[in-house]
């Protein structure tokens, strides 16, 4: 745990609640008054009480066909009448050094649903044995061997088998219903749906994400292909081998068989999501064609679902828990039928609740906010402005590449920003104390009314650097002129790839899409920098070397936003 008491890691969890765990797991496999009552201090003696008279819990080893003997954990009604079936559920494990036990917190909510539930840890993974394979093609063929095997020592129904799981889990989950038409049902929380993007984004690695992720694999235990795609990734070659090993393990490759095998999805992601490509994720539930339904919350990886992996209500996990009873015919949930479509929360308000019957519903049109110099001037000097009136042209701002930024980042800590944001302790930034030679400035007047942005951006500007492969970082900030405080809305990165140094190259490319409400009397602050931690690039490297930013006749800079008045 962090000093402030928030995760470092996604999942991670702290000593009270290893402790709690432990606890649960004690009273799963002993259910006498004595393990079942120590949960009374939590307030779950009752469920489990309840648990050990209707299901068996029991610690199982999965053998793989080359022998890889996988870690899990089976959950089993009592007393079914001979020849009577259940529905089942899969859950393999989020990327955390306790594996399947991550889930123990919803075993009994399953099992109180009518459901078998097999939790097990992937190959490599805390207990079990084998190489990771990051979801790649090994661990899809075990994901087919653990329904043989479900299917071998328990009484499932073969046409009522689903999965959930969380990160790694989701991204397993998905992988293996495109592989095995037996899964009917999937839900995938922190999902990542197309590995590249996430990795790679606008030419710019993301390298940060990138080594937490291997830091909770761990190096030693990965194969040496994807050890030596990690060295890749390092070296900034992103080569055919990388795009491949990144395409096999893309749910979004198996839109086609999902359709055909009318497979429900269900999806959730976060809007300050750093591991993986929130586009992404959208573009791959617009794909889909059977029934889905997307669900886009505040924070960042892993936040919002942690307190349903726990048992506790989070609305990831209550989802699921209706999808499942829906599809597959169980009991888990409350009742109330799932609906299918768009359903979100606005920056920074987890309580909000919004839902439209499409993506293509829920964004607003973008209208265009031109990139202009200070008033009356057209020198360069004094922040720029964002204007909705006319392009605006013939301005340059020239920025200082030192392998430094400035104290505007993505994120100032992985995972951790973002349950801040959902505690409602959004990161401040000042940005009147930004060096304006490391970055540029460009501001909307104070706005008249409340106004939201819902959807989509993008950014064109014209970008002339001393050299090739030169990276810009572009913020959009809610800046609340009164107080100089400012949160972000929304970021993106983009790398001149390929590029001659010197020469004038208009780009433009998407921002990460966001759901914001502005207040009124607020202003719109787009700041362009040349470093974030975040990221990796050439920037780093000396000598310091000149960025300019520019607006050519034709070309004008804009910022492309579903920027809407409110009421």
């Amino acid at each position: 745990m962090s000093v402030d008491g928030i995760p470092e890691t996604p999942f991670a969890l702290g000593a009270d609640d290893l402790v709690r765990l432990d606890a649960i797991q004690e009273a799963l496999l002993d259910p006498s008054p004595r393990r079942i009552g120590r949960l009374d201090q939590w307030g779950l003696a009752d469920e489990y009480e309840t648990y050990a008279e209707i299901a068996r819990y029991s610690e199982v080893a999965l053998t793989m066909s080359d022998g890889t003997v996988l870690d899990a954990a089976l959950s089993v009604p009592r007393d079914l009448a001979p020849g009577q079936t259940r529905p089942a559920v899969v859950l393999p494990a989020p990327l955390v050094n306790i594996g399947h036990r991550a889930y123990l917190g919803m075993i009994a909510r399953w099992a109180l649903g009518g459901y078998v539930v097999l939790a097990y840890s992937q190959r490599g993974l805390a207990r079990s044995t084998g190489e990771i394979h990051v979801a790649g093609p090994q661990d899809v063929a075990d994901a087919g061997e653990v329904v043989d095997w479900l299917l071998t020592n328990s009484e499932v129904d073969p046409q009522r088998i689903g999965w959930f799981g969380a990160s790694y889990g989701a991204g397993t989950s998905l992988l293996a219903a495109a592989n095995d038409q037996r899964v009917k049902a999937v839900a995938g929380t922190s999902v990542w749906a197309d590995l590249f993007a996430s990795l790679y984004e606008n030419g710019t690695r993301h390298l940060k994400a990138f080594e937490a992720l291997v830091q909770l694999f761990g190096e030693d235990r990965c194969s040496p292909e994807f050890r030596g795609i990690i060295q890749k990734i390092r070296a900034n070659t992103i080569d055919d081998e990388v795009r491949e090993f990144a395409r096999v393990r893309s749910p979004k490759i198996h839109l086609k068989t999902y359709n055909d095998a009318a497979t429900a999805v269900l999806l959730t992601t976060s809007w300050h999501e750093t591991i993986f490509s929130v586009p992404a994720v959208i573009d791959f539930h617009n794909g889909l064609t059977g029934p889905k339904t997307l669900l886009v919350q505040v924070g960042d990886h892993g936040n919002p679902e942690l307190p349903g992996l726990a048992g506790l209500s989070a609305k990831p996990t209550d989802m699921a828990y209706r999808w499942m009873d829906h599809h597959l015919g169980g009991g888990a949930g409350d009742g109330a039928e799932p609906r299918f479509d768009v359903r979100s929360e606005y920056m920074f308000n987890p309580l909000s609740d919004v839902r439209h019957s499409s993506w293509a519903d829920y964004v607003l049109p973008k209208k265009r906010l031109y990139l202009a110099d200070a008033a009356g001037h057209n020198d360069g000097q004094g922040d720029g402005r964002l204007v909705d009136d006319a392009p605006a042209a013939g301005w340059t701002r020239s920025l200082k590449a030192t392998g430094k930024g400035t104290d505007i980042v993505v994120a100032p800590k992985l995972v951790q920003t973002g349950l801040a944001e959902r505690l409602g302790l959004p990161h401040v930034y000042r940005t009147a104390d930004i060096d304006r030679g490391l970055a540029a400035v460009f501001a909307t007047a104070p706005l008249e009314g409340p106004a939201r942005v819902r959807g989509d951006l993008e950014l064109r500007v014209t970008v002339k650097a001393q050299r090739a492969d030169a990276t810009i970082v572009a913020y959009l900030l809610d800046h609340n002129p009164a107080t100089g405080r400012a949160h972000i809305v929304t970021h993106a990165p983009y790398t001149l790839t390929s590029e001659e140094a010197g020469e004038a190259t208009t780009v433009t490319f998407p921002l990460q899409p966001a759901d914001y409400v502005v207040a009124k009397g607020h202003r719109l602050q787009l700041v362009i920098d040349t470093h974030d931690p975040f990221f990796a690039y050439e920037n780093t490297i000396t000598p310091v070397f000149t960025i300019d930013l520019t607006s050519p006749e034709g070309a004008e800079s804009y910022l492309g936003i579903p920027l809407h008045p409110i009421g």
